[in-house]
């Protein structure tokens, strides 16, 4: 029988919901998503290097490691899941998504495994190497010059092309299944089960969509941990001011410089109520921890990493004044060679008026005093 319905951003489809080629082909992709789960190893839980007088354990977990190198690969999954599950993503229609670089490159690897075309709509700052990643691939790149742009542009190519514009600001709390089933935050805690403290003081996550702290969030209180969530928050973002003000309208005149967190409106799927804290963090800080972070254990990662690093960081100086022992955890979000012309390059720091020094500074007294510097 036919029936008339319409998707999230407006498109009208005919369909028949007992056509057997389109349920045959339904199947056939809901399976080749959960197949790449079933396929992909955990990732790894990495040991920043505290003194051990401490009694402090500071992980990272490394969501580099992932088929798309980043911590979007499993948010890619579960949007791709939510949306076929729900009869958005039809064959042959594309899938549209906003987004400032590694969600896009997730997506596009998973439209490509279902054999649907791939839009992404980013900021003209979005990093030439995502935008490569995103075209290898199979996706195309649809650029903005104004980042606040990309959700009303994403919608208008889906109205146009008559395809699914995924909306993962919006669909990443719900699309994600927080209390457990291998999620992020199941994992950490898995990990952490033989350490000398399997239980962490905290853990911190930067926002992007919300989704992520919203699951880790949501996962501690169901299993009924004493873990607290903090978010970190970068320089052109609405989410501190929005969690410390109580006001859901706040916004931004300009994006993040910082790529892949930072939003210019508090999005519907971040979950004020759920987190314990959150800090504001300069760009330059960031880009000092990230740079901290290659000097300690070898690895070059993004910025939005050193972001949740310098968070964690501080947190481990309050815990070591206090001299309460226990683990912290934060995450290492993509690999850093995506941005080598970006927070790995002095010209682009002085291009952008940023002075990383101080905050370099900071981290080396810390590591080495064991006191913050005020």
């Amino acid at each position: 029988m036919s029936t008339t319905e319409q998707t999230p951003t407006g498109v009208t489809l005919d369909v028949d919901r007992s056509d057997a080629a389109y349920r045959g082909w339904l199947k056939e992709a809901v399976r080749k998503v959960q197949a790449d789960a079933n396929r992909s190893a955990d990732t790894h839980l990495l040991r920043f290097p505290l003194p051990e007088k401490w009694g402090i354990d500071l992980y990272l977990k490394d969501e580099s490691t992932h088929p798309t190198g980043s911590l979007k690969h499993r948010l890619a999954r579960s949007l791709f899941l939510y949306g076929l599950c729900n009869g958005w993503i039809r064959p042959g229609r594309p899938v549209i998504e906003a987004s400032s670089g590694s969600t896009a490159v997730s997506e596009a690897y998973f439209a490509g495994l279902i054999g649907v075309p791939f839009i992404a709509v980013m900021p003209r700052t979005t990093s030439a190497e995502k935008c490569r990643l995103i075209e290898f691939h199979g996706g195309r790149c649809h650029f903005v010059d104004d980042s606040r742009k990309m959700y009303e542009e994403s919608a208008r190519l889906a109205v146009e092309t008559g395809g699914h514009y995924m909306d993962q600001f919006t669909y990443a709390e719900r699309a994600t299944d927080w209390r457990g089933n291998n999620n992020i935050a199941e994992s950490i805690f898995r990990q952490l089960r033989l350490e000398r403290f399997p239980e962490p003081a905290w853990i911190v996550a930067a926002a992007g969509t919300g989704g992520t702290s919203a699951t880790l969030a949501r996962y501690v209180h169901y299993m009924q941990y004493d873990t607290r969530i903090c978010v970190a928050d970068p320089e052109n973002s609405c989410f501190f001011e929005g969690w410390t003000t109580g006001d859901p309208d706040v916004t931004c005149d300009r994006g993040s410089r910082i790529e892949g967190i930072g939003r210019p409106r508090i999005e519907p799927s971040f979950v004020p109520g759920a987190i314990d804290r959150m800090m504001k963090v300069p760009d330059a800080a960031s880009v000092a921890a990230v740079r901290a972070l290659e000097r300690a254990i070898g690895r070059k990662a993004g910025g939005s990493t050193g972001t949740g690093l310098w968070s964690a960081l501080k947190i481990v100086a309050e815990m070591v004044a206090e001299g309460r022992r226990g683990s912290v955890v934060t995450l290492l979000c993509d690999p850093g060679d995506r941005y080598l012309d970006k927070y790995y390059s002095d010209v682009w720091l002085d291009e952008q008026g940023l002075d990383a020094a101080p905050y370099t500074a900071a981290i080396e007294s810390l590591l080495k005093t064991g006191i913050w510097p005020c």
